[in-house]
């Protein structure tokens, strides 16, 4: 039935007229983070607005299902997360932010999604694929967050501790981080607690997006005011191992696809939009206007920030927040657009087509 109800809700997914540019898969209100599903023809993308959820996307057909329904089959609760959480995730109030995907198996995966829709909390999904069959998605519990605290990005190590970060505490504002204040932290829910911590050293200027590196070791969190990304330490989170500052953009969400670090965000001085971003008596313009976007890759060993893909500012699609890369396809989220963008990688010059 599921399978069958996927097929009906792709097939009526109304397809975007490409531009001079992006072509674009529409039916994904505000996909504001986006992840591949390794080996597979899918991706996930999250929905920040009421009701919005998670999207399927069916990459081949280019076509987006609403993926998360509330179904009795989607929920199966796991007491190891449910100790904290007030009951099953209501659909229609699922706002989704934040996304996380780590295997736990062959063709299995665990999901963390950052949700605001009825409570702010991560919520904790089984994801399954097998054969050319659309993959199940299992609702299993979630954590809330501390008081006051809204999470924006999440992401986890193998051992289960999982990392969440706040753009703005109470008391603080996009104008705060704008201007360079520190507005946010990242917090840690250890294994087996109940509830999250605040890590100490890691107070930036608007915590944006977070990832963990394969060495089990490291954290980057990207700091939305200083159009950087920090990498931490997580033995040690009291001062950052190092900084990485974007050229000419501002990284929104950072995630490990296609074998690299991407980070990406739109321009940072956008002549389009007169320029840089303006707050005016503390209050930070909303970015209406469309801006270029950039898609960039952290390069540690160079202790940069590499340009992967660029463009100009696009009538149908604006504000960019992250990326992934499935093949030699860029694929663009937006946390203000109603849909995904996909454009072709660029090759380098000489490059036999």
């Amino acid at each position: 039935m599921l399978a069958l109800a996927l097929a009906t809700a792709l097939a009526a997914t109304p397809a975007c007229t490409a531009d001079d540019t992006l072509a674009y898969v529409c039916g994904t209100e505000k996909p504001e983070d986006v992840v591949a599903l390794p080996g597979t023809r899918w991706l996930i993308a999250s929905g920040f607005a009421r009701g919005a959820g998670l999207k399927l996307v069916d990459i081949d057909a280019r076509r987006a299902t609403q993926w998360y329904t509330g179904d009795a089959g989607q929920r199966r609760p796991d007491p190891r997360w449910m100790r904290t959480c007030p009951g099953p995730l209501d659909a229609a109030l699922f706002n989704a932010r934040g996304l996380s995907l780590r295997a736990t198996g062959p063709g299995r995966w665990r999901l963390l999604v950052v949700n605001h829709g009825g409570r702010e909390s991560i919520e904790m999904f089984d994801v399954a694929a097998t054969g050319t069959a659309p993959p199940t998605l299992t609702w299993r519990g979630c954590v809330p967050m501390p008081a006051g605290q809204v999470a924006n990005s999440v992401a986890s190590f193998a051992d289960g501790t999982i990392l969440a970060t706040v753009l703005t505490r109470p008391g603080t504002t996009i104008g705060d981080f704008m201007l360079g204040r520190p507005t946010g932290a990242v917090w840690r829910l250890a294994p087996g607690a109940d509830r999250f911590e605040q890590l100490p050293g890691t107070e930036l200027p608007g915590n944006n997006g977070i990832e963990t590196d394969p060495d089990e070791r490291h954290f980057y969190v990207v700091a939305f005011g200083w159009h950087a990304v920090v990498m931490y330490d997580r033995a040690d989170t009291r001062q950052p191992v190092d900084r990485f500052v974007a050229p000419d953009f501002m990284p929104d969400n950072i995630r490990w696809s296609g074998g690299r670090l991407l980070v990406a965000g739109m321009r940072l001085d956008e002549p389009a939009c007169g320029g840089l971003r303006a707050v005016v008596n503390g209050v930070a313009d909303p970015m209406l206007c469309h801006r270029g976007w950039v898609v960039g890759a952290v390069d540690r060993t160079a202790r940069r920030i590499a340009t992967v893909a660029y463009g100009r500012p696009q009538p149908q699609f604006n504000g960019l927040s992250a990326a992934a890369l499935v093949g030699d396809t860029v694929w663009l989220g937006s946390f203000q657009s109603d849909r995904l963008a996909s454009v072709p990688l660029p090759k380098p010059e000489g490059t036999a087509p």
